[in-house]
């Protein structure tokens, strides 16, 4: 794309950019965008200081000399698409699918058939391609779903991937479009690898009347940005790409390469890159527009090569390249993507495959061998957990050389069932963690991937440093003081703000307003629960940067329970008085979405009067995408084998700024918002909580109050805001010199105080946490507006891996304690803020003091 450039580089400022790539000196956006216009014998001296820096990675890899390709098929789902890309003709209409005979989709028959011919002939992936969410724009797409049975056409798209690999053996790749947090979740299951092309960041092509992507939703950069993130956060092996020559310029062109650097630091989730050069089509709006000329893509190829380095996998469609095989194969490629035997590029169909044997010996011709590997890249098999689900590593397994994780030519996909592994609840490892931790104590700091499954710690503490610097507070205290004593219904943010910030005699003066509008709302007494915390695994690969809980399944101090345990547990808990359980765990592959109605069921056959208190926004979102459930049919489910209400924890704090520090891959602030709005629906009501003290600021803690107090107006299910401060001492993101060191008292005096203030009158019951504070400071907390201890809880994991030095257990009579330093009564109550009955706080009586002995499981 020659015409929208301005001039040249001069010789000079390419001659200083070709010698800073042959010294493998970083580049910058200018210097890319001079090599990128590198042609001749330029593009010469480029490509061979691309070539060694992708020779020296195929070295690294294992695989000197080799590139790869995957033999499949093309699975046009739909040809329909909500978006109206400007060069696109695999995008059609209803009418015109009519009039050829065709559905609105491939019928399922249609998929399996395709895949199944593409299996006799040694194909081994399924590459579904499909437009963006047609159903949004088209009625005859959303009629054709309904009629079948789908809630939309993702729900499709996992249906048939599962049945071609139960069917056909055959590995799915799926190329659906945007897709959300969530609907990589649901997708992650089904799949090895996805893919979505980011192509451009120039927003104004997107912006712009005339623009290639004006008018479609689907093609703002910032937009599918997101997704190569998520894809990050949630694991996926991703393949992504650039189209040059739509409109965009060198500099437009080196930036897209740039934000791909970018998210590959920080995730090592991209397992290729593909660059692929724009071709003019007739009956398209950008017909008279000329070609990527193909010194312009090997120009691109070696440019993409210098600035993702050794370790990028760099494909090059070879449809695309016409006879020019060595130019590209020089530039630094060591992919040339999928060709199939059976079906066209659908994309590209007037450019057809090369044959396979054709391909190779081009490709020997340029001193290469070419192999075959998988959609999955043979580094995301060798990682394997958290990038494979455990319900494909069967299917890959039958397909995948053991030894270099490329495809074993010699093998024919043959269906294997797509299940749940049988060990799900076998237990396993340190189930004695509960009574030891406060013993033994844990095996080390951290976990014994701390330095890949947080993602890369540099890249974080960039991320996070504007959230660091705290904010100038203008607005007058007093003024705030008087508002808040006066109507706090009508604070503004500025005096919210303000008083988060108060500090010395403002901020006693603070407490003691919210003292008073405690006093005022639930009176004096001091709530509290006879409960029993049941942590049912802690083996987890979100990678949650503060949780020190999470182990790897081989770590020393990871464990499992079996469903016996869990019930031994709660029966244990309801003997010396419990009224509930709250049960919660790691994100464990190899437990099936449907285990956590397993564990409900389970603790209600034992003990039927006990209140299953269990399964947060995470745990719900998990199990929802590995049942194919949408959020409210899991619920729905959960409260049919027992589950009563949900602790409203993986909130962190509600602001995705400071969530993506935080955490890798837990569900964002929407999703966490959508699963507990669901629940209230639903009648399942949940606690509220905030985790604050590590890399955010009070104008965060402002903006999570404010969240929780809309949706309590619209549903009114959150029965009490609980305050978590963070535990620092093991948590990762603290050992990486992050966060802080946990909040100040200061702090913490604030946040429980603006809590009752701010959250007034819709959550009228404020919780701290001597688990994180001790008696002295929960005390204080009781003087500061809050009226409720929470639990006995009888054991607690989580807490005393991060380090607390509170314990896992604390008496009835030591609640009573911690009431009496604030000057207060205590009296118990249920997860419901109810009356307990008095069976039960008999029980309870009788058994105080007792509980240690009770605890231990019977050998």
């Amino acid at each position: 794309m020659t015409d929208a450039q301005p001039g040249r580089p001069t010789e000079n400022a390419m001659r200083r950019a070709l010698k800073r790539a042959r010294d493998g000196v970083a580049l910058d956006t200018a210097e890319a965008a001079v090599l990128l216009q590198a042609r001749g014998e330029q593009l010469r001296d480029l490509s061979a200081s691309a070539a060694r820096v992708r020779d020296a990675g195929l070295e690294a890899a294992g695989r000197p000399g080799v590139i790869t390709y995957s033999k499949k098929v093309f699975i046009p789902l739909t040809r329909l698409c909500r978006d109206r890309c400007h060069y696109c003709t695999f995008v059609t209409v209803p009418g015109k699918l009519r009039r050829e005979g065709h559905g609105m989709y491939l019928s399922p028959d249609e998929v399996v058939e395709t895949a199944r011919q593409g299996a006799a002939l040694g194909c081994k992936e399924a590459l579904f391609t499909l437009g963006d969410r047609p159903e949004d724009r088209w009625p005859e797409a959303r009629e054709w779903l309904d009629a079948h049975g789908y809630d939309d056409t993702l729900a499709y798209v996992r249906a048939m991937a599962i049945r071609v690999l139960e069917e056909t053996g055959l590995l799915p790749h799926l190329n659906p479009g945007v897709m959300s947090w969530t609907d990589l979740q649901r997708l992650k299951p089904v799949a090895p690898s996805l893919g979505m092309m980011l192509e451009t960041t120039a927003t104004r092509l997107w912006s712009e009347p005339g623009g290639p992507h004006h008018g479609s939703p689907d093609k703002e950069p910032a937009v599918r940005l997101r997704v190569l993130e998520d894809a990050g956060r949630c694991n996926v092996p991703f393949t992504t790409g650039v189209l040059i020559g739509i409109g965009e310029s060198y500099e437009e062109r080196a930036d897209a390469l740039f934000q791909l650097r970018r998210i590959q630091r920080q995730y090592q989730s991209i397992q290729e890159v593909i660059v692929q050069n724009f071709r003019a089509k007739p009956d398209t709006a950008m017909r008279a527009m000329p070609d990527a000329e193909l010194e312009e893509l090997a120009a691109c190829i070696a440019v993409a090569r210098h600035i993702l380095g050794p370790a990028a996998r760099i494909q090059a469609p070879p449809n695309l390249v016409d006879s020019e095989y060595a130019l590209i194969v020089g530039a630094g490629i060591d992919d040339w993507g999928g060709v199939s035997p059976l079906t066209p590029d659908h994309v590209n169909p007037e450019r057809p495959w090369p044959h396979i044997d054709q391909l190779a010996e081009r490709t020997r011709e340029t001193g290469f061998e070419l192999r075959e590997r998988l959609t999955v890249y043979p580094e995301f098999i060798a990682r394997g957990e958290p990038w494979l689900d455990p319900r494909l590593l069967p299917h890959v397994r039958a397909l995948a050389d053991p030894e270099t994780g490329l495809a074993r030519e010699d093998a024919r996909p043959e269906g294997l069932p797509w299940q749940e592994p049988d060990e799900g609840f076998t237990a396993t490892g340190r189930t004695d963690l509960h009574r030891t931790i406060d013993t033994e104590g844990r095996t080390g700091d951290r976990r014994a991937d701390f330095d890949a499954v947080y993602g890369d710690w540099e890249a974080l503490r960039e991320q996070a440093a504007p959230g660091m610097v705290p904010q100038r507070i203008d607005s007058d205290v007093r003024e705030a003081l008087a508002q808040a004593a006066d109507d706090p219904t009508r604070l503004s943010d500025d005096q919210a703000l303000a008083l988060l910030h108060a500090d010395g005699p403002a901020l006693d003066a603070l407490c003691s307003i919210a003292d008073d509008l405690r006093r005022a709302t639930v009176g004096d007494d001091v709530t509290y629960i006879v409960t029993r915390n049941i942590n049912f695994t802690n083996v987890c690969y979100t990678g949650c940067r503060f949780c020190a809980f999470a182990q790897r399944r081989t770590d020393a101090d990871a464990y499992t329970l079996s469903l016996d345990e869990v019930a031994d547990r709660a029966a244990q808990a309801w003997e010396v008085g419990a009224t509930e359980v709250c049960m919660q765990g790691g994100i464990h592959p190899d437990l099936p979405g449907t285990a956590y109605f397993d564990i409900a069921r389970a603790v209600k056959e034992r003990v039927p009067g006990m209140h299953v208190h269990a399964f947060s926004p995470m745990e719900v979102v998990n199990g929802a995408s590995r049942t194919g459930l949408s959020i409210r049919d899991w619920l729905t489910a959960a409260k049919e084998a027992g589950l009563d209400s949900i602790p409203g924890t993986a909130a962190e704090i509600l602001d995705d700024e400071v969530r993506w520090v935080l955490t890798k891959g837990k569900l964002p602030a929407a999703d966490w918002i959508e699963v507990v709005r669901t629940a209230h629906e639903l009648g399942l009501r949940s606690s509220s909580t905030m985790m604050y003290g590590h890399v955010d600021q009070p104008r965060h803690w402002l903006g999570h109050f404010r969240t929780l107090a809309a949706v309590q107006q619209e549903t009114g299910g959150f029965t009490e805001f609980v305050t978590l401060p963070f535990i620092h001492t093991n948590a990762p993101v603290y050992l990486a010199g992050i966060a802080r060191p946990g909040p100040t008292t200061r702090d913490n005096r604030a946040v429980t105080a603006m809590a009752r203030v701010l959250l007034h009158p819709h959550i009228t019951n404020i919780q701290t946490s001597w688990v994180k504070l001790g008696a002295e400071g929960a005390a204080e907390m009781l003087r500061s507006g809050a009226n409720d201890l929470g639990g006995t809880l009888m054991e607690e994991t989580i807490s005393r891996m991060a380090g607390s030095r509170y314990g896992s257990y604390r008496s009835i009579e030591d609640l009573r304690a911690i009431a009496t330093l604030a000057g207060r009564p205590a009296k118990p109550r249920t997860t419901l803020y109810g009356e307990v009955p008095a069976e039960r706080t008999a029980a309870a009586e009788d058994s105080d003091g007792h509980l240690p002995e009770l605890l231990p499981l019977a050998e």
